[in-house]
């Protein structure tokens, strides 16, 4: 018998509730796949979104959402998803090639409409092998164990020696309403690295978007000075450390090791059963930092379409055309810095 037909349809503000209410019970399908991201990115960042959805039956299989990036410094894409470590098509575990065929090509035919230079899918798993890829990034996923003091003893030797160090400190973890003492740490944090800063009203924005799905914790030392801080996302039964920032002091009172530590605790008593450590790229000091942990390395299948160009696009801080650039963003003053990098990093995604 002949499969019903698939009806692919752009997303309306009316379609929102059941767009989300799909993603949610799809396994395939991540935080950034839930709807909020779209506003976001067109109000903050000016993108332009395209969500698509895959019908049959009147039912919702399958989504997509994009975003048309245009810059004149890294060119013109469209993105699934900017800003974002996973996107690409989510689908019921029982759709068929054809789905995904249907999706891919109502995306295809947009990028033609927009002459864009290429098509990025950021898948968790594979695809398509034998399309274009990006091998930079790796994200670090394990599953949590029931009891705290289990999760404890299983973070590896030295590492559980910073974690028991910070709280020999006396730090204090605390979770605030606000992103303002978190931006603060960030901002400085990503100065020191030479890389532009989000804008704080992005921060803001998820906060209130996302409810109680996201959350802001951050350290102080016993007098109350913040020293680290960590915005993090909840999602079915995951949590997922996204941005992070600390103090120059927080490395010698061990307090980015106890906020992860904290991080982790809190998420087993709310009952979380993944702990989702985000993508790193391999060989920094993060994908260390988080081996370190007793995390294995997933590859991330970053995978592409190219239409006006010839290899995949580096625009990130390993290429080495970007060098001069960090080394004189990091000379920049804070709130120079902080007024100059949204215009810079809304391009970057």
């Amino acid at each position: 018998m002949d499969r019903l037909p698939i009806h692919v349809s752009l997303l309306t503000p009316h379609q929102v509730e059941r767009w989300d209410d799909f993603v949610r019970r799809c396994p395939q399908a991540t935080f950034f796949h839930l709807s909020a991201w779209r506003e976001i990115l067109e109000d903050v960042f000016r993108h332009r979104t395209f969500y698509l959805y895959a019908e049959r039956a009147g039912d919702i299989v399958a989504v997509l959402p994009l975003a048309e990036v245009r810059s004149r410094l890294f060119g013109h894409a469209l993105t699934s998803l900017p800003f974002c470590v996973y996107g690409g098509v989510a689908a019921d575990v029982d759709a068929g090639p054809e789905i995904y065929q249907a999706l891919e090509m109502r995306a295809e035919a947009l990028a033609m409409a927009l002459g864009v230079q290429h098509t990025e899918y950021r898948n968790l798993k594979p695809v398509h092998r034998d399309w274009p890829r990006q091998e930079l990034y790796v994200t670090f996923r394990k599953t949590l164990l029931p009891e705290v003091e289990a999760n404890m003893l299983a973070i590896p030797r030295k590492q559980r020696a910073m974690v028991r160090k910070g709280i020999k400190n006396g730090l204090v973890s605390e979770i605030d309403d606000d992103v303002e003492r978190f931006f603060a740490l960030y901002a400085d944090n990503v100065l020191r690295h030479g890389t532009p800063a989000l804008p704080k009203r992005f921060f803001q924005r998820l906060k209130a978007d996302f409810g109680e799905a996201c959350e802001v914790l951050t350290v102080t030392d016993p007098a109350g000075k913040p020293l680290s801080s960590v915005l993090s996302f909840y999602f079915r039964d995951e949590v997922l450390p996204y941005y992070a920032g600390d103090d120059f002091a927080a490395r010698d009172l061990a307090a980015n090791d106890f906020k992860y530590w904290e991080l982790m605790r809190r998420a087993c008593e709310r009952g979380c059963k993944v702990f989702d450590y985000g993508r790193s790229k391999v060989g920094t000091g993060p994908y260390s930092f988080k081996k370190n942990w007793g995390f294995e390395p997933q590859p991330l299948s970053y995978e592409y379409c190219l239409y006006k160009r010839d290899s995949v696009p580096q625009n990130n801080p390993m290429n080495p055309k970007y060098r001069a650039f960090i080394a004189l963003w990091k000379r920049l003053p804070l709130g120079v810095a902080n007024r100059l990098g949204p215009h810079i990093v809304r391009s970057l995604g």
